[in-house]
C-alpha cells in the first residue's frame, strides 16, 4: 500500500439524470477501483441522484456527497436542503462554498462558516472550497485570499470536529471550461500555507486537496506534491472511464514512488 492515500473525487455539478448516475456508479463498482485501499474516493452528484448513487455504492468505500446544503435542520427555507435531508438520502459528505455558489448565488464567508458548523455537527465531512480570483492571483494576493477564507470557514468549528473538514483549494482562474491548471509547485505552496493557517487557528491539521482543471496529463504530478492530499476533479471525470483512469493513474504512480523510496 502506498503511504499516501489521496482523496480523489468529482462533482458532477448540474449534470446527469438518475439513469446516467446509476451507470456511472455501477461502472465504478464493477471496475474494482471502489475497493482500493490506496485512495479515499468520493462522488458528488446533483441532489436528485444522491440516493441512486448511494444505493449502488452501498458497502463500497466511496463517500457520496451533496453539492450544497442549508445550515438549518428544517424551516421555511423554500428550495433548500438541510443536513438531515442529505444524510437521509445516503450522503456522508457535503461540498460547501464553491466559487460558483459564491459568484452566482450569494454565498459569503459568513454563510460558508454556518454551513461548515452545521455539517460537522451532524457528522458530515465538510468539503470546503476556497480559491483566489484571477485579479487576486495577478496582484500577488493569493495567500491573503486563502487565509481569509480559511479563517472564515473555521471560525465556528470546535477543535474536536476539525478531523471532519477537508479544504479544496480551487483557484477561480483554474476551474471550469477554459481554466488554466495551476502549476503543481505553486499549488503545493498554497496548500502548505492553508495548512499553516489551520494549524494556527485550530491547533490541528487537516487535509487540503487541489481542484482546478485536473486531468490525465497533470493528475500524477499534482498528487505527488508533498502538501497536496488529493484531487477534486471536474469535467475530466464526468465520464466514468475518465474517473477510473485518473484513480488508477494516481494510485499506481504514488505506489511506484513509495516502492522506489
Amino acid at each position: 500500500m502506498s503511504a499516501k492515500s489521496p482523496w480523489i473525487g468529482t462533482s458532477w455539478k448540474m449534470n446527469k439524470t438518475r439513469d446516467e448516475a446509476r451507470r456511472f456508479a455501477t461502472a465504478i463498482k464493477n471496475s474494482g477501483v471502489a475497493a482500493t485501499k490506496n485512495a479515499r474516493l468520493f462522488v458528488v452528484p446533483p441532489f436528485t441522484a444522491i440516493e441512486t448513487v448511494a444505493a449502488v455504492l452501498a458497502g463500497e468505500d466511496v463517500k457520496v456527497g451533496a453539492q450544497n446544503m442549508h445550515w438549518a435542520d428544517c424551516g421555511a427555507w423554500t428550495g433548500e436542503i438541510s443536513p438531515l435531508m442529505i444524510k437521509d438520502v445516503g450522503a456522508s459528505l457535503v461540498e460547501i462554498g464553491h466559487s460558483e455558489r459564491r459568484a452566482h448565488f450569494g454565498e459569503t464567508d459568513e454563510t460558508v462558516a454556518k454551513k461548515v458548523e452545521a455539517a460537522v455537527r451532524h457528522g458530515l465531512t465538510a468539503l470546503v472550497c476556497i480559491g483566489d480570483t484571477r485579479e487576486e492571483y495577478a496582484a500577488g494576493r493569493t495567500g491573503e485570499a486563502l487565509a481569509r477564507q480559511t479563517r472564515a470557514a473555521l471560525s465556528r468549528v470546535q477543535r474536536e470536529h476539525v478531523s471532519q473538514i477537508v479544504i479544496a483549494y480551487e483557484p477561480v482562474w483554474s476551474i471550469g471550461e477554459g481554466g488554466t491548471p495551476a502549476d503543481p509547485a505553486f499549488a503545493d505552496r498554497q496548500h502548505a500555507l492553508i495548512k499553516e493557517e489551520a494549524l494556527r487557528l485550530c491547533g490541528a491539521a487537516f487535509d487540503v486537496i487541489y481542484g482546478g482543471s485536473v486531468n490525465m496529463d497533470n493528475c500524477r504530478k499534482l498528487a505527488a506534491q508533498p502538501n497536496i492530499d488529493g484531487l477534486f476533479i471536474g469535467r475530466a471525470a464526468w465520464r466514468e472511464e475518465g474517473y477510473i483512469a485518473i484513480v488508477r493513474a494516481v494510485t499506481e504512480h504514488l505506489a511506484r514512488i513509495e516502492s522506489a523510496a
